[in-house]
């Protein structure tokens, strides 16, 4: 837990639900869900129990995102390093990915929450990536929050593949080189459309961001929590906004001359 989150930390959620600010919260969350192997482990279980836990922290935060009215919210649910885990674990992963966009497909269109996949999403199992196009295709119109789930996606690769296709584009004559600048190189980006992320979370302990958004996050404030993923929830969730609201986000700006936070 961030020490400057210690001195609320005893409060109830309703008591810190109401210190929440509605016109300071980051309209752009982006998450590492970190801790699930460890959580299982220290139960006893195996690694594949702490990921299906994961989820009943995804499906928690995502609620509580959307009622609080986060425009945006990305998870970083498979890198491309975590091809190189067991084939064993990895099929179970693809397996829970599945169930998941089958079970929460109806609990998004509720919400009426937009879903989209970002990564190099070719690698993922055939029936993994007929449910990511299936719940795409069916929540597009919906613009209440944008679930964006980080699949087979680094960031160094993210960049790659943007260069390749801006590359692409100037040898055809549809881009002009002398013209390309960072705002037209963010179209290119797989998060194109969306605002860069305001405000980061990662649990477990860990304080880097693993290849995780690298050009989204030059401004991004990070709030690192020792807490294990599958028992991060609602209260989390809440200590985490409030440390954000108390940052001063400067964009390079001087004190005095600071946009408010999670605003440009």
């Amino acid at each position: 837990m961030n020490k400057s989150a210690t001195s609320i930390e005893h409060l109830s959620e309703a008591e810190l639900a109401a210190l929440l600010d509605p016109e300071l919260l980051p309209r752009h969350v982006a998450i590492i869900m970190d801790g699930n192997g460890r959580w299982a482990e220290l139960r006893g279980l195996p690694r594949i129990a702490g990921h299906r836990e994961g989820i009943a922290s995804v499906r928690e935060v995502v609620t509580v995102c959307s009622e609080l009215g986060v425009s945006a919210l990305t998870i970083y649910a498979f890198s491309q390093e975590n091809w190189n885990r067991p084939e064993t674990e990895i099929a179970l992963l693809m397996k829970l990915l599945e169930e998941f966009l089958e079970r929460e497909l109806s609990a998004m269109k509720e919400q009426q929450i937009r879903f989209q996949a970002i990564g190099r999403r070719g690698m993922l199992p055939v029936s993994v990536l007929d449910w990511v196009k299936r719940v795409e295709n069916e929540t597009a119109h919906f613009e209440k929050m944008t679930l964006t789930v980080a699949l087979s996606y680094g960031g160094r690769t993210e960049i790659v593949d943007a260069a390749k296709q801006a590359i692409a584009d100037a040898l055809c004559g549809a881009l002009s080189a002398d013209k390309l600048n960072e705002a037209l190189f963010e179209r290119y980006l797989y998060t194109y459309g969306l605002p860069d992320p305001d405000l980061l979370i990662r649990t477990s302990g860990e304080a880097r961001i693993s290849n995780f958004l690298l050009w989204q996050m030059a401004y991004t404030e990070m709030y690192f929590t020792k807490t294990l993923w599958p028992d991060f929830r609602r209260r989390e969730t809440f200590l985490a906004l409030l440390d954000y609201q108390k940052r001063e986000r400067r964009f390079g700006r001087v004190p005095g001359d600071v946009a408010p936070q999670g605003r440009l």
